[in-house]
């Protein structure tokens, strides 16, 4: 069952919050898909063992006037935690983080940073926003995902995460024959 950021786990700096020992290290994925990318963010969650060593956090394109589902929706196929991300909630392995709809996340330090969507007029990018303080915050520890899309969004900073040291990974295909508009970015294909 998906958890909201106020369900289990306090705040990090609030009495019994769940937080690993500050001696452990683990890599955290960051995974974008554009609003199409339900089916393939889906299949990546339900082949995933409960004990990855990892944490993961989906950043996708979300409706910011509606309410998302996206939590249950992953949660219901994985056998790991499914939490909407939570400010100031850090990052634990073998638990899957979703982006809120209608605001943008950062990480810092290994705790997730929620902010208000701001009043965007041109293009929006929240993966590259993410996966470029991913680079920053975790360096070699970094995993970059880029599922789908149909813009340059996420693009430019998988190569940050690569660059820094840790791993790019980009869906080069469909396994099927693609549905119009959801085909991988081309500018993230290798």
């Amino acid at each position: 069952m998906a958890q909201t950021p106020d369900s289990t786990d306090a705040a990090p700096d609030q009495p019994g919050a769940r937080m690993p020992p500050q001696s452990a290290v683990f890599p955290i994925v960051g995974i974008g898909a554009s609003a199409g990318g339900l089916e393939a963010a889906t299949r990546l969650f339900e082949h995933l063992p409960a004990d990855t060593g990892m944490a993961f956090v989906l950043v996708q394109h979300l409706d910011p006037d509606h309410a998302s589902q996206l939590a249950i929706l992953i949660a219901r196929i994985t056998r790991l935690p499914v939490r909407e991300a939570g400010d100031g909630m850090r990052a634990v392995p073998n638990e899957v983080y979703i982006i809120p709809p209608n605001a943008d996340l950062t990480i810092a330090r290994g705790v997730l940073r929620v902010l208000p969507r701001g009043d965007h007029t041109g293009l929006r990018l929240p993966i590259d926003m993410f996966l470029r303080a991913l680079a920053e915050d975790q360096h070699e520890r970094a995993i970059g995902v880029i599922l789908s899309g149909t813009g340059s969004d996420g693009t430019q900073e998988t190569s940050r995460v690569s660059w820094r040291g840790s791993a790019e990974i980009r869906r080069s295909g469909p396994a099927r024959a693609p549905r119009r508009g959801r085909r991988p970015p081309r500018t993230a294909t290798a």
